[in-house]
This record gives C-alpha cells, structure tokens and sequence, in this order.
C-alpha cells in the first residue's frame, strides 16, 4: 500500500476514534467521520467496505497501544507482584479521573452492539479482552500454579471490567482504586 493511502486510512481511523469515543459508533454517521478525516465518503469506503469494518478497525487500533499502557504500568511499579497489579488499576483511576474519559471503549462499542454478537468490533473486543487476560495469567504464573493464574488473572479482569463500568456510572475514580485492592488481594492469596 503506498504512503498516501496509508496516511489517509490512519487520518479516518484516528477521526472514527475521535467521533466514536466520544459520542459513541451509532451516534456517529460516515458522513461526520469522513468530513473529520477530511476526505469523501466515497473515498472513506475506498478504504473501509462498510461502518461495520470501520468500527472494527477503531477497536484494533486500542488494542495493543492499551495492553501496552497496562505492561509499563506494570513493569514501572515498584513491588511485589500484587503491589504492580494494584498499580494498573491506580493508573487506570488517573486517566479515568480526567474530564473527557469515557470509559472502555471496547466495552461501550460491546454495549451498543449487544444484538450482533458476531460483529467485527465485538470480535475485536474479545480478542483484546482476552489478550490482557492471556497477559495477567503468565504475569500471575511467576507466584501460582497454572490453574491458579488462570482463575486470579479472569477474576482481576471481572474487577477491572466492573470498575469500568461503576466509574464510569458514579464519576468517581475510587471505584478503580477499590477494584485495584480487590485485584491485589486476589493476587497475593496462595491456592
């Protein structure tokens, strides 16, 4: 793909970010996306077949930057291992604290596409889902057993997931910092 190309598909993904973060994907039409990112709609669907996959693309995009977020977070803590778990949350609560965080992106897109279980984003979400998921069992497998780790690092990711949603229903970043405690409970507690 040349570099034209490619810039132009960024500039529309970063608009569809933009718009869809903050506003939400079914409040937002192509024609606001594609006059964000400067371009026409035909040239939108140049790169993208359908919103569907526009969407889809939005929540890629998050992927790895925010399981990115939670390993420095992790690895910049200083502590044992449910001290550095407990500081993910304490960031998390830092962004969440600011006047234009809206919550898990990935978590809102699954909410207002909740009758389509096999749309693309829905799929996108899962995989990012379960990638920080993968990623807290092998960082948990340093201090557990393996079945441990697994059943610790899905009972951190219900902690993380509710305090999204609470957070975001109270504005209040405690809730984060609560789930945080929880999280670092779970993980110091043997077998």
């Amino acid at each position: 793909m040349s570099e034209t190309k490619q810039s132009t598909r960024d500039r529309i993904v970063a608009a569809a970010a933009h718009l869809f973060y903050s506003q939400g994907i079914r409040a937002v039409s192509i024609d606001a996306v594609a006059e964000r990112a400067h371009v026409t709609k035909r040239g939108l669907y140049y790169h993208f077949r359908s919103k569907d996959d526009l969407v889809a693309a939005y929540l890629e995009q998050r992927d790895q930057p925010n399981l990115d977020a939670f390993q420095r977070w992790f690895s910049e803590a200083k502590g044992d291992l449910p001290t550095r778990i407990q500081a993910i949350f304490h960031e998390l609560a830092k962004v969440a604290g600011h006047p234009k965080w809206k919550g898990c992106g990935f978590l809102r897109t699954s909410v207002e596409l909740v009758q389509t279980p096999g749309h693309p984003a829905i799929v996108a979400g899962r995989k990012h889902k379960k990638g920080v998921e993968d990623w807290l069992r092998l960082v948990l497998a340093d201090m557990h057993e393996p079945e441990d780790a697994r059943r610790i690092a899905r009972q951190i990711i219900l902690l993380l997931d509710g305090a999204f949603a609470v957070v975001l229903l109270h504005r209040d970043p405690s809730y984060m910092e609560s789930a945080g405690e929880a999280a670092a409970a779970l993980a110091s507690a043997k077998g």
